[in-house]
């Protein structure tokens, strides 16, 4: 502690997305820049806990549900098993990858990492201190904070209880469950719902609000409900809970309008709250929300002139891939004084069974602003490519114009829907007449291709825009 501390031009907080784009951006200007990072492994929770463990799940519970679909396998008779630790440990190796790779990012580029807990000492000054108890000090000019957030845990809710699992330690179930409650309908309640009723778990999936996923599109909206229901997914919409009791052999989650929901596991995905409680913030005039989500503006910088914060923990759109984008800009911003980074045209990704992915706006947004627009839809079963895959379930859905033609919302509901999103999203980000319905007639795509939707659906609307009917 007698040392004097390390000085760098930018300390960053945090390693996932946010703060490696910060990171990095950083370095490239020149800058010397270390990383806290209180895990022992790079990465944040987008590589250990969240984004690339759910992902890595979904996809092997999704290639074991087709397998036992595999024709080959109904005239045997068989059936594969795999039960729900074997399907982790899969998704383990995945994480390994990554770690390894963001690993390398900051040796190549001279950045330090401190691996600890890091808080402020004063406006300039930190400590970061290890496991073993070992503080570490250093300064900085500039700040980043990018420590994101972990799921929100209601005071009369007993966590440590083995039935009763957040979004982080559904990861740590070391069997299958026969039956789970979900409580909480949003992105995270939706995949997990998905992604365990493929296992056969049976779902119960409720929901403090009157739909599911309220900030997309109605049609999604509807298309998303119908498919979980099909797979055998109970959905429960305007309940809120009373209480939740926790026994050796279930978990009993009581609603307020009296009912009981008697399952093996009780999945809390209701919030987050970021991770800004022990930082000391107060030193620096910080005041995080009741969320423990800090307020920054629209160059992401705190109240502390020289302080940023990106990703999570300030909140909306709360995703892994705008978190990076937020990173570099913010760090641009910091370094040059200027950033022309807008949070516009960023695509949801919605890793159900199927996906989900749009960018734009919604019929809804676009009815009460008084924006006359059309419609065109493809749907995946009249698809050639989705044919031969097997996979016809979905459709893209096309907003546009009526008078400009301008491409205002894509919409995809189906198998590869964060994929087949951005070639919208790309049309959508050009100026003037280049985002027009019409590159997508006459334009040619690969046949047979999921891009060949946006043709479908193009064409479907601009004969529906000229009253001709719908059909191509």
């Amino acid at each position: 502690m007698g040392e004097r501390p390390e000085h760098f031009d930018v300390i960053v907080f945090g390693s996932g997305p946010g703060g490696e784009g910060a990171a990095m951006k950083a370095a490239k200007f020149g800058k010397s820049v270390a990383v806290v990072e209180r895990d022992l492994e790079v990465g944040g929770s987008c590589t250990h806990t969240s984004t690339i463990p759910s992902k890595a799940l979904r996809h092997a519970i999704q290639q074991l549900s087709e397998l036992r679909n595999h024709p080959l396998f109904e005239e045997l008779g068989a059936r594969a098993t795999v039960d729900y630790p074997r399907l982790l440990k899969a998704a383990g190796t995945v994480i390994s990858r990554q770690v390894k790779l963001r690993r390398s990012f900051y040796e190549r580029n001279g950045v330090s990492v401190l691996h600890g807990k890091g808080r402020f000492l004063d406006k300039k000054k930190i400590a970061v201190t290890d496991r073993d108890g070992r503080v570490a000090e250093a300064t900085a000019d500039h700040f980043v904070l990018a420590v994101g957030s972990r799921p929100y845990h209601p005071p009369d809710v007993d966590f440590s209880h083995p039935r009763i699992v957040d979004s982080d330690k559904v990861l740590d179930l070391d069997r299958t469950p026969r039956s789970i409650t979900i409580y909480g309908a949003g992105v995270v309640g939706c995949e997990y719902a998905s992604i365990l009723r493929n296992l056969d778990v049976k779902v119960n999936l409720v929901n403090p609000g009157e739909k599911l996923l309220s900030f997309l599109d109605d049609e999604i909206i509807d298309a998303l409900s119908y498919h979980l229901r099909d797979q055998g997914v109970l959905l429960r919409h305007n309940e809120e809970y009373s209480k939740v009791e926790a026994a050796e052999d279930n978990v009993v989650l009581h609603l307020k309008s009296g009912k009981k929901l008697i399952t093996d596991v009780l999945l809390w995905a209701n919030g987050r709250t970021g991770n800004t409680d022990t930082l000391g913030l107060e030193l620096l005039g910080i005041k995080p929300d009741k969320r423990g989500n800090i307020p920054v503006d629209e160059n992401y910088r705190t109240t502390a002139p020289y302080v940023y914060a990106v990703g999570d923990v300030v909140g909306f759109p709360s995703l892994a891939s705008a978190a990076y984008d937020q990173g570099r800009f913010a760090a641009t911003h910091m370094l040059e004084g200027k950033s022309d980074y807008k949070l516009n045209l960023i695509p949801t990704g919605i890793y159900t069974s199927p996906e989900i992915s749009s960018v734009g706006r919604t019929e809804a947004e676009l009815t009460q602003a008084k924006v006359p627009y059309e419609v065109g839809h493809a749907l995946f079963r009249s698809i050639a490519r989705a044919q031969i895959q097997g996979r016809t379930v979905g459709m893209l859905k096309l907003l546009f114009h009526r008078d400009t033609l301008e491409i205002l919302g894509v919409h995809c509901f189906g198998d590869q829907a964060a994929e087949i999103v951005h070639i919208g999203q790309a049309v959508m980000s050009q100026e003037g007449a280049a985002n027009s319905l019409l590159y997508f007639i006459n334009t040619t795509f690969n046949y047979p291709t999921m891009a060949e939707a946006y043709r479908v659906a193009a064409l479907n609307g601009y004969n529906r825009l000229l009253g001709v009917g719908t059909q191509i």
